[in-house]
């Protein structure tokens, strides 16, 4: 993916073709409720490592049991951190919203940074 701010929607376009192809291609069932969640998780996971981490990123998709499962890799290190609840606060909401919608999130680091995956269901 590339540092630029286009690069958000392209990775939301991808997710949404991605999933279509799963319906046609694979005959999996995937509700419209899915492309919505799993586009609005790709949106926060590919904000998150464009706003926080140098260098570029990486959005992994696929299909795994009766889940999508939506990977980005970049090159920060330091761990997200879902932030306790501030009426007050604007922004920063992401990882809380990623919990919220997928019915897991795990971060896992590497030498060169971080993978943060989130698995949602395709039938939502």
């Amino acid at each position: 993916m590339s540092g630029s701010s286009s690069c958000i929607a392209q990775a939301r376009h991808h997710a949404a073709s991605f999933l279509a192809r799963v319906r046609t291609e694979q005959d999996v069932p995937v509700s419209a409720s899915a492309v919505d969640l799993t586009q609005l998780v790709v949106s926060e996971l590919v904000t998150n490592a464009r706003v926080h981490a140098p260098g570029p990123a990486r959005m992994d998709l696929r299909v795994a049991d009766d889940t999508v499962e939506v990977s980005v890799q970049d090159s920060a290190r330091t761990r997200p951190v879902a932030r306790g609840v501030d009426p007050r606060r604007i922004g920063q909401h992401g990882l809380e919203i990623v919990q919220a919608i997928a019915q897991a999130v795990h971060v896992r680091l590497g030498p060169s940074g971080k993978r943060v995956s989130a698995r949602i269901a395709l039938s939502r």
